[in-house]
């Protein structure tokens, strides 16, 4: 299997029929390409915990930087889906180091749209491996109904459930669960 590296930050869902649009409704907001990721995620009701950590990981600031990036954005039910109290606990100042290495395991340096991503998973025999910011690697396959998983170090897997929300420094993906690191 061919490694492919990119250099930005990504969260974002996959779909086959998002390609093209240009502006996406994510947690009854319009995400809109004009602004940068942290301007819309802080719309989306579906994403006031990733905002939160964000902000917590102090991560805010570099997310509304240049990129590009592309971010797999777990929704709020993807971290209420976490063991009890683990949010709260990464939240915590004393785990700043902890929080930021979740997040930043999220986000890949460069735009990789959803056409991108099916192509470079075709192209290496089903799966793709991309390298995130926090220095691990996330693996990308598609099923037999077109849908695009996203698997972390761990074995566990998130579904791409909203593709190519365009940002104007990068590209989300939301995704349906929280990808871990080994840690």
């Amino acid at each position: 299997m061919k490694k492919l590296f990119f250099s930005a930050l990504a969260i974002v869902a996959l779909s086959s029929n998002s390609f093209a649009q240009k502006s996406i409704m994510v947690g009854g907001a319009a995400m809109l390409p004009t602004r940068n990721i942290v301007e819309n995620a802080v719309n989306s009701k579906d994403h006031t915990t990733l905002v939160a950590a964000v902000k917590a990981g102090d991560l805010a600031g570099a997310l509304q930087g240049a990129g590009p990036f592309t971010v797999f954005a777990p929704t709020n039910a993807a971290f209420d889906m976490l063991p009890a109290g683990t949010v709260d606990n990464l939240l915590k100042p004393e785990n700043k180091a902890a929080l930021q290495g979740v997040l930043k395991y999220h986000v890949v340096s460069g735009k990789v749209d959803a056409k991108d991503l099916v192509k470079l998973i075709k192209e290496n025999g089903g799966k793709a491996t991309v390298t995130t910011l926090a220095g691990g690697t996330l693996t990308a396959s598609q099923d037999e109904s077109g849908n695009v998983w996203i698997w972390d170090a761990n074995g566990g897997k998130a579904k791409v459930t909203i593709a190519d929300v365009q940002q104007k420094n990068g590209v989300i993906h939301v995704v349906d669960h929280v990808l871990l690191p080994k840690m």
